[in-house]
Formats: structure tokens, sequence, C-alpha cells
């Protein structure tokens, strides 16, 4: 179920959509709760919150790895911790509608991108990982119109600059995007980007700041509705 927040245009409709890649189109947190000791969301969530801490809090690009690493030593996590992460980075799972969706939305004629906060070695693995969901079955290959990481931006988000390299490498203004966050601190900075934003909560995330999404739920279909 989704639910409107913002004040949306009913006749609006953008030329792209930009997604949050590790969050909003991946399940990345079962890879972060299997890659503790204990395999659990109790110690998995826990690294997780604490590596959104820093990474969000950075601001210029430093080594995506480092920190992963940082925040798996400030939670009590061993080494071997993230160290799996990394390994096993190329097999996160795509939430079970994002192929579907994507296709729908390319057949639509809508340009389609990512960014996202990690290194361009490991967003091109994980971009692979959803490309490869929405072309199953089909004959022709799915395959984002862009994709940007945070070592070729630069800058983590919610740092302005991020959301601006997509939208450079798109060739287009933000009153054409329509940007889908994967976590509330993506709902503040793309809004602050001047991008109209929903809000895929796939697990139910907190609120923080004061942007409002147009429209926030846990299935990215009934979140895209409108668009499909």
């Amino acid at each position: 179920m989704s639910v409107f927040l913002g004040n949306p245009d009913q006749d609006w409709k953008p030329k792209a959509i930009v997604f949050d890649l590790l969050t909003a189109l991946i399940n990345s947190w079962s890879l972060w709760d299997a890659s503790t000791p204990s395999r659990t969301a109790a110690e998995g969530r826990l690294w997780r919150e604490r590596y959104l801490q820093i990474t969000f809090g950075a601001g210029a690009y430093v080594p995506y790895e480092d920190l992963v690493k940082q925040a798996a030593s400030d939670v009590g996590l061993p080494p071997s911790a993230p160290e799996a992460l990394l390994r096993e980075w190329e097999h996160l799972p795509p939430w079970p509608e994002v192929g579907a969706v994507l296709r729908a939305l390319r057949e639509r004629g809508y340009k389609l991108a990512v960014v996202t906060n990690c290194s361009r070695h490991l967003g091109r693995l994980a971009a692979g990982v959803v490309e490869k969901s929405a072309s199953e079955g089909q004959h022709e290959k799915f395959a984002f119109d862009a994709v940007v990481t945070a070592e070729e931006s630069g800058f983590y988000k919610p740092v302005k600059a991020a959301y601006e390299a997509i939208l450079a490498k798109i060739g287009l203004e933000p009153s054409e995007v329509l940007f889908v966050a994967g976590s509330a601190g993506d709902v503040q900075g793309a809004t602050e980007a001047e991008m109209r934003v929903v809000w895929h909560n796939k697990i139910g995330l907190a609120k923080k700041g004061e942007a409002v999404p147009l429209k926030e739920g846990r299935s990215l279909q009934d979140l895209l509705t409108d668009f499909l």
C-alpha cells in the first residue's frame, strides 16, 4: 500500500526516473544480515544503520569499502563481516517486483538511471544484477541509460552534487526527473536537489529531515503506478 504525502501535479510526467540503487531497487539488507557472525537482522541492521550514518555525513568521496569496515568496527563486528559482504556483493538480490517494473517503465519511454553511494566497481556490479533481473525472459537485454556512483561524482548523497552528476549524465533538468528514494536521507537530498521524490520504503525506515515525498510505499509497483 502506498500513501500520498506531498502535493503532486496530476498531469506531470517525468522524462526520466532516477533510482537509488542499493535500497530502492535491491534488498541489500539481506546480504548485510547474512554477512554477520549470527547471520541475523539484529546484527546486520545495526551495522547497516551505522554505515548509513557515516556515509550520509561523509560529504566528499572516501573509499566505500573503508566506510563499510569502519561501520562494522563501530558496532563491534569482526573484520570477517565486511569481508563477506564485499566478497558476495555480486549476489545482491533485487526486490521481487523490480524487473517487471523497470521493463514496464522502459516500454513507456522513460529514461532510467541510478545514482548510488558506493565505489565504481561495486556500483557496476550491483547495477548489473538489476539489469540481469530486468532482462530475464526478454529478447533484448535491459540496461540503464546511466549509472553514477559516489566515486565518479566525487560525493556521497545527500550532497547536492551527487544528484547533479546524474542529471548532467542524462542531460535533464531537475524538474524533468522523478527520483525514487530508498532512504530518508535520499528523500531530503533529492528534494533539495529540486527533484520530485517518491520513497520506496520497503522495510519501514523512520522519517528524517523536513522533506516530504510525493508518495511513500512498500511496493515499487504501487509507488509508480501512475507512470506504468
